[in-house]
């Protein structure tokens, strides 16, 4: 099943933090490069991760010039949420009141943790 791969693949912390930047830079996507500079990652592991995000199809690239653009897959993504919290409440998520029930109706300022380019890495 898709869920597990991609549960998975953002079980990891660096995995973690490379799509969420790539969630919240949007559907035009980051360079690889810029994507390693903005986390502190070596190429080497960059790629690593990236190909792993690939392979549980959390993420896609488009070749511009020589850079790779990537992005995040953001139908797959939702899915995942989808399917989360399709049984949430028993079916009825809006009579619970949870709002992690509904993930696209938390307000930022809700959330607990802090964003993948607030985090320092050594």
């Amino acid at each position: 099943m898709y869920a597990i791969a991609a549960l998975a693949a953002l079980a990891q912390e660096t995995r973690l933090d490379i799509f969420r930047l790539l969630v919240e830079t949007g559907a035009e996507g980051m360079p690889a490069g810029l994507i390693g500079e903005k986390l502190g990652l070596p190429s080497a592991t960059l790629s690593f991760h990236l190909n792993q995000l690939k392979h549980a199809q959390l993420v896609k690239f488009r070749r511009e010039s020589r850079s790779l653009i990537y992005s995040a897959e953001y139908a797959v993504m939702n899915d995942l949420l989808g399917y989360l919290t399709e049984n949430c409440c028993q079916g009825d998520a809006a009579a619970c009141g949870l709002p992690a029930c509904e993930p696209a109706t938390v307000k930022k300022e809700e959330r607990h943790e802090a964003p993948a380019r607030a985090r320092l890495r050594r």
